[in-house]
Parts: C-alpha cells; sequence; structure tokens
C-alpha cells in the first residue's frame, strides 16, 4: 500500500489566516511503502516543501507585553500606533485567552469557560468591538464647525448646565454649567453644551464628513479577523438603516459621540494621529514581507485648515496639563514628553427614575455590565508626536478615573522605552 502524505498547518484567526497565502509557501510531499499492518518499509520518494515568506509585523513585542499587563483584570482594549508612520506598535485586547488550546481540539469546559465570560476573552476589541466614543469624539465636531465657519476661534458659547431643544433638555455633565466655553476651554472642560450648540448649526452630514477624513467609519485595511467600520451616521444612513428621518436631537446626541456613533479603539487611535500630524495616517500591521518593505502610513497632508488643528490639539493639551482639564491627574511631569489627550464616558443605558427613587444615582451603583464606557485617547510629545494612543475599558466609568491613567502608563513605557523612572 502507497501513501502519499500532505503535512501542512494553516492559520484560522487573525493575521495568521489573512496573510496565509504568503506564510504557506507550498506544502512537500512523500510517498512511502507500509505493510498489511501499517508499518512503514520503506519511503518511495520525497518530494522538499517550499517555505513561505517570512513576515515581520510593526507590533512592538515588549509594549505589545506592557500593554496586555496593564489591562490586566479589565475587560478592555489598548491601540499604540507611531503617527508619523501608521506603524501599529500594541494592539491589545483583555482578557486573552490560551489559542494552543484550539490546536488539538479544546475541551468542552475550556470551551464553554471562554464562551461564558462576561468579559468575552474571544473578542479582539480592538479592531472588532465597536464603542459610542463619547468626548472623544468632540474634536471631530469642533473641526466640522470650524471648517464649516459656523463657529470661530474666539467665539464662545453660554452653558448653563444644558441646552434645550426641540422642547427637551440636554444636560451638560456639569449640571450647574460652565458659563461661557470657546472651543479649547469646551474641549479642556468637555462641555456638552458647547458641543450641542455648534452641532446644531453645523448639521450631521458635514460632522459626518468629518468624522470619516479623521478615520471613523471606515473599515481600515489591515489583516485581522472582523475588522469593524464602525459608524459615522448622517440622514442618508439613517433613512436607509430604519426608514427614519434624522432628527436634530439625533445631531445632538453625535456631537458628543453618543447616539447612532460607533468606533472601534483602532480607529479611535487613527483619528488621534492624524489630529496630530495633520496627515490621514493609515495603520500598517505588516512592516515587510520576503525582506521587502511594505508601503508607509504616513499618508497625505489633510484636507483641513491648520489653523484649526492647532485649537484642536492646544485643547487637548489642556485637557492634560491644565489644572481645570479632564485628565490633569494623568498628566506626564516631563516637560519633553508632555501629552494631550481627550477623555471620554459613553453610557451605556440611562438610569431610571425608580432606580434613581431607590438611591442608584451613580454608575458605581449599577451592576458592572449595566455602567458607562470609560475612553481615553492621546499623543505625545505634543510638539513631535511619536506614539498616538486609545483606551477603551468596557463598565469602566470615568473616562478620567478609569481609561486615562493606563493609557498614560503606556504612553510612557513607550516614550523610555522600557520602564520610566518613578518621578
Amino acid at each position: 500500500i502507497i501513501f502519499a502524505q500532505h503535512l501542512d498547518e494553516i492559520g484560522k484567526t487573525g493575521a495568521e489566516t489573512k496573510l496565509e497565502s504568503h506564510l504557506r509557501g507550498e506544502a512537500g510531499t512523500k510517498r512511502i511503502e507500509v505493510n498489511a499492518v501499517g508499518r512503514v518499509m520503506r519511503e518511495l520518494d520525497r518530494e522538499e516543501g517550499v517555505p513561505g515568506s517570512n513576515i515581520q509585523l510593526t507590533v512592538n513585542h515588549a509594549l505589545q507585553n506592557f500593554a496586555e499587563a496593564r489591562l490586566a483584570g479589565e475587560s478592555a482594549a489598548a491601540v499604540v500606533l507611531d503617527p508619523r508612520n501608521g506603524d501599529i506598535l500594541a494592539i491589545a485586547s483583555a482578557p486573552s485567552f490560551d489559542p494552543n488550546k484550539f490546536v488539538r481540539g479544546i475541551s468542552v469546559s475550556d470551551y464553554n469557560a471562554l464562551l461564558e465570560d462576561p468579559y468575552r476573552p474571544l473578542a479582539n476589541k480592538t479592531a472588532q468591538g465597536t464603542y459610542p466614543p463619547g468626548s472623544t469624539f468632540k474634536m471631530v465636531t469642533a473641526l466640522a464647525a470650524l471648517e464649516a465657519g459656523v463657529v470661530g476661534p474666539s467665539d464662545t458659547v453660554w452653558c448653563p448646565g444644558h441646552l434645550t431643544i426641540s422642547g427637551r433638555r440636554f444636560h451638560c455633565w456639569k449640571r450647574v454649567g460652565h458659563g461661557h466655553m470657546d472651543v479649547t476651554e469646551a474641549l479642556k472642560q468637555s462641555c456638552d453644551v458647547y458641543f450641542y450648540d455648534v452641532a446644531t448649526e453645523c448639521g450631521i452630514d458635514r460632522i459626518s464628513d468629518m468624522a470619516k477624513r479623521l478615520g471613523l467609519g471606515v473599515r481600515h485595511d489591515i489583516p485581522m479577523s472582523a475588522v469593524a467600520k464602525g459608524i459615522a451616521p448622517n440622514m442618508a444612513w439613517k433613512q436607509e438603516a430604519y426608514g427614519q428621518s434624522w432628527l436634530i436631537g439625533d445631531t445632538a446626541n453625535a456631537a458628543i459621540g453618543q447616539g447612532y456613533t460607533l468606533a472601534s479603539p483602532l480607529q479611535l487611535a487613527v483619528m488621534t494621529a492624524r489630529i496630530a500630524t495633520s496627515r490621514s495616517v493609515t495603520p500598517r500591521l505588516v512592516k515587510s514581507i520576503g525582506g521587502i518593505e511594505q508601503p508607509s502610513g504616513a499618508g497625505e497632508k489633510l484636507d483641513i485648515n491648520e489653523n484649526h488643528l492647532r485649537m484642536v490639539r492646544r485643547g487637548m493639551y489642556d485637557v492634560s496639563n491644565n489644572r481645570r482639564g479632564t485628565a490633569y491627574r494623568s498628566r506626564i511631569a516631563d516637560e519633553s514628553m508632555l501629552m494631550a489627550g481627550k477623555t471620554g464616558t459613553s453610557q451605556v443605558r440611562n438610569i431610571t427614575k425608580a432606580e434613581r427613587a431607590a438611591g442608584v444615582i451613580n454608575n458605581r451603583d449599577l451592576p458592572w455590565e449595566r455602567r458607562d464606557h470609560a475612553l481615553f485617547v492621546c499623543y505625545a510629545p505634543y510638539d513631535r508626536p511619536k506614539y498616538a494612543v486609545s483606551v477603551v475599558v468596557e463598565h469602566g466609568g470615568g473616562g478620567s478615573t478609569a481609561a486615562a491613567p493606563i493609557a498614560r502608563d503606556i504612553l510612557l513605557q513607550a516614550l523610555f522605552e522600557g520602564t520610566p523612572p518613578l518621578e
């Protein structure tokens, strides 16, 4: 009896399946003779396989390991980009799992444990997961309004703590109000009323267009499984998706990254890199194939007024470095590495009147799965960006308390190329 054996293994998810055609090469074969009981008697001939191409990823293994360790205990995701070329230096989703268990067949108990874990270890939250971006979206609204000319750099909006739109009151997170806000102050203190006001003047279609120019609502071409497109909604999108007309209240919700708006941590990192560099940075995960360098993701100059981008960057700088900024407690002290960022808290659900009557008035009083998501985006150094970071902590509560410290620590690890000094 003569058999021809083909010996190979294939990637099933992520980069290994997307790059299979490069990695596989050509399988080898050998013809063997066996006796009646299956014992190999001799090898008749052999054809050696052709090895596949070596592939070098952009990921920095030390930074990746640190990011995964820093996310331990959370249901979270973190992405680190080099905004100069789009290289993905870390792309960590927590919790993780041991893929080796799937190679020879995973047990029912192990598989059920992964499926039933509320932290969803099987999902790669970095590129597959989409979340309301919350206040991290306010840079998009600001740039759309500035570019449309509906607000100028010195124009202010009065925030008394709420804005009434079509008979409905839209509240600011600061119930007593912020007073007069210009664009940089509104970003620094994350004033909701400012963005409600300028968004209703600007219109959702302009905001949606700006979101896409900054990398949101766009499926980025990286070799990972189920890369999400997200949603940068506009009037036509709602009509097509729901058969309903767009409402001005929808625009107010979208202005602060709520409502229909959805983005992945990868997209938020791209958005941050584009704002930091004024270029259409695209993410790159593969550095070289077979020794051949792959195209850079540096991108072309963005068609956005540079003065408007500077104002937004200044607002992000104040978020982290001004005492009234929402992320001041997570600032970087070293003046050569100052960070610019933006906090975000995306609402999962409203606290009902019944819950308030029962004493539930804070996210901490709710079960974990009902709490708000925490987000933070940042880049550093402020004057010569080398790293752009996004962090999402599912049901983490506030972006300033849950996500910003994680992003700051990852950014410091990148800036120092290792553990930074305590001071």
